[in-house]
């Protein structure tokens, strides 16, 4: 499979995830809302590796799609246990600004993507039309 910064990035977010999950059921002894984030946190990344290999285009932004869902539950899971006191503003906010620029990320991709796939349409009727009228 093709490595990508999104790749990359997605990964080690799962990574701080797990660790984060490990440290709400541990030593916190949350486990119902620290399972939530550990299933939508892992997920981004899964998607955006399923993504990278994908059948289409229309794949490639459908699981793209599903990834930046995932990002969004991820962001309310991370808020929800910063306002019950499970994490410190300090904690959340260090994830949140990872959950924010794996956001920003996706929805680049997703949109340079879609920009791509007009554009290939755009010149391909414009090279219908050149050879139409020739």
């Amino acid at each position: 499979m093709a490595k990508s910064l999104v790749y990359d990035k997605s990964l080690a977010y799962a990574v701080r995830i797990v660790n984060l999950y490990k440290y709400l059921s541990e030593q916190k002894r949350e486990t119902v809302m620290s399972k939530q984030l550990l299933r939508s946190g892992t997920s981004i990344g899964a998607n955006v590796s399923e993504a990278l290999n994908a059948e289409s285009d229309s794949d490639f932004i459908h699981k793209l799609a599903i990834a930046q869902k995932e990002v969004n539950e991820t962001a309310y899971w991370l808020s929800l246990l910063e306002k019950t006191e499970f994490l410190t503003t300090q904690e959340y906010q260090s994830m949140s600004s990872d959950t924010d620029e794996l956001r920003k990320m996706i929805a680049s991709i997703i949109l340079t993507k879609k920009e791509n796939i007009q554009q290939a349409k755009k010149t391909k009727k414009n090279s219908q039309l050149t050879t139409h009228n020739s």
